[in-house]
């Protein structure tokens, strides 16, 4: 028997009143109401044993005190009615997915269904036929499986070309709109088939048993995927694009050709003014480096007093010197240096270059056996990138040696566009600390404990867990109380340390964060808007009113995997008119 909640009776105000006022009326309510009693005489005995040795004569009078007592019964009735049929809808199939539900309503009532679903079809806002066509798909393949371990020859076939027809059918579609105009015919002829499959084949454990089977099958599948993806972008993101290894060989070629190689450095007076707006800049990648350059000049009120201290490696010095010699920013003063040429950073002195040096370290990097399959190589592929292995990447930490004679310097990353004048940032106050920084925690994410591992007690005596993380990429320095401080010593100590990489994984960040950890002033989030080199859901307000906006991440923008909507920000620096460029095929 159905219990359901449209057993409704009557308003205890209404039969009070025909009480009153038509004695035959409540006759008959209380006939209607004795007929009920005796429809659920057989539920009220096994639920309510004791109510239901009560016997309401039906000549007695019918009092309001009667009444509600009659009706408190109905109430308790209904409800445990309602919790029958609840428990009953809780129990019928729990195991079955949607899929099964939504395929077996539309093969039971297909004629009925389908005036519904071609009002949904004809509406372009519904997507509603796309996913009944691939919940039948799923279900074809349930079923397929099952007859074809049965021996059902014909019943698999149908549901094989059933199953192709559709797919056909769907293609790349996103919508009902794009869909074939012939798909919700073939989406009721799927719908004939699965009920004769139905009909033959279904069993609830075995049709949850193969769909958990599929289940787990297409999750190993994505898991392959994503581990496929991320070997991919990580390549992708190591590898240099042809035109920009054009750039430095024609750049290199014509500065000893056209006799550059004897011209020397322009504003030798200005470099070590410490009265001036000081930037570091160390890359190897010449096109980056100009768009920093010509981003950070152009926006500059007064673009005289900027210097642009930029250090590359000897592979490309010339390369680099040769760009900015014939093609100067406006009236701002440039100083390109060698890496090679600062005698003083080597393996006594650096840590990093003596751990290079070591036997573990060129195994970890260079070992010819080191995994490269898409499964066994892809997690660490990331810290295999060639940066971590530069000192052009860990230059940062020694800056009072390069830069000695200046107390102020704003360091760059070549992978950020300068949209705002940065001068004001030289006024800032750090009020005692060495870095100023941008915060990047927000919440529960970027703090200490994502960049370090709390597992060692060196790094959980000594650090909280919960310390707020920040970016390098555009960082005021205080040269003058990092020397007081002696923060080079700091990381020297933390480097060594972690020879064995037990207390960070590689990089740059890490040894940041312990080295300046307590001396790191907090700057303004609309000074430095990072995201745009992996996250494409990014705000293009904050962005569009950021000072410095930071491409960190593998989706560089002079890299074809950039996102598209991010990279008009990087290219409108970009002279691609410059002959160069042109004879690179460097277009935007």
């Amino acid at each position: 028997m159905d219990l359901s909640a449209s057993w409704v009776w009557e308003n205890p105000t209404n039969v009070n009143t025909e009480h009153q006022n038509n004695s035959q009326g409540g006759m008959e309510s209380l006939q209607t109401d004795s007929r009920f009693e005796d429809n659920l005489k057989h539920s009220e005995d096994e639920h309510y044993p004791e109510e239901s040795l009560v016997q309401i004569p039906h000549s007695s009078p019918m009092t309001p005190v009667k009444i509600k007592r009659r009706m408190m019964r109905l109430q308790r009735r209904k409800a445990r009615a309602a919790e029958l049929v609840q428990q009953n809808k809780e129990t019928e199939n729990h195991t079955v997915s949607a899929a099964i539900e939504r395929s077996k309503g539309f093969d039971t009532t297909i004629k009925g269904k389908y005036s519904i679903w071609r009002k949904e079809y004809e509406n372009p806002n519904s997507d509603s036929t796309l996913k009944l066509m691939r919940d039948q798909i799923i279900m074809a393949k349930a079923y397929s499986n099952i007859a074809k371990s049965m021996n059902k020859t014909v019943l698999y076939e149908a549901l094989v070309k059933h199953s192709r027809d559709s797919q056909l059918a769907i293609g790349d579609a996103h919508s009902d709109a794009e869909l074939h105009t012939g798909a919700l015919d073939w989406a009721k002829a799927m719908g004939h088939v699965l009920s004769m499959a139905k009909d033959q084949l279904y069993d609830c454990i075995l049709v949850s048993r193969k769909l958990r089977a599929m289940l787990q099958s297409t999750e190993n599948r994505a898991n392959m995927q994503r581990k496929r993806s991320a070997f991919l972008t990580q390549l992708a993101a190591k590898t240099v694009p042809r035109p920009l290894h054009c750039l430095p060989l024609q750049l290199t070629a014509d500065y000893y050709l056209q006799g550059y190689h004897k011209k020397g450095n322009v504003g030798k007076e200005k470099i070590e003014d410490p009265s001036l707006y000081h930037y570091a800049i160390f890359s190897d990648n010449v096109l980056a480096t100009s768009v920093v350059v010509n981003s950070t000049a152009q926006n500059a009120n007064e673009p005289e007093k900027h210097v642009f201290h930029i250090v590359t490696d000897k592979l490309n010095f010339e390369a680099m010197r040769m760009w900015f010699l014939t093609n100067p920013p406006s009236k701002a003063t440039i100083d390109v240096q060698n890496i090679d040429d600062f005698k003083w950073l080597n393996s006594s002195y650096c840590s990093v270059l003596r751990q290079l040096e070591s036997a573990r370290l060129k195994e970890y990097y260079f070992k010819a056996n080191h995994p490269s399959s898409l499964s066994a190589g892809s997690d660490n592929l990331k810290y295999r990138n060639p940066k971590y292995l530069s000192m052009l990447n860990h230059l940062r930490f020694y800056l009072p040696e390069v830069y000695p004679k200046l107390d102020k310097i704003l360091f760059l990353d070549d992978d950020i566009v300068v949209q705002k004048d940065l001068t004001p940032l030289w006024s800032i106050d750090l009020k005692g600390m060495v870095i100023g920084s941008v915060e990047t925690c927000k919440e529960s994410f970027h703090r200490f404990d994502k960049y370090l591992n709390f597992s060692n007690p060196l790094i959980s005596n000594n650090f909280s867990p919960d310390a707020c993380g920040w970016a390098f990429g555009m960082n005021v320095f205080d040269l003058k109380e990092w020397k007081k401080r002696n923060i080079t010593g700091i990381y020297h100590r933390w480097q060594d340390l972690n020879e064995d990489r037990t207390l960070w994984k590689l990089g740059t960040l890490p040894p940041g964060l312990i080295t300046f950890y307590n001396l790191t002033y907090p700057l303004d989030r609309g000074w430095h808007v990072l995201g745009l080199g992996y996250d494409p859901a990014l705000n293009l307000t904050e962005i569009d009113n950021a000072a410095v906006v930071h491409y960190n991440g593998n989706f560089k923008p002079w890299l074809n995997l950039a996102v598209s909507k991010y990279k008009s920000y990087w290219s409108k620096y970009v002279m691609f008119d410059n002959p160069y460029l042109q004879v690179c095929n460097l277009r935007k």
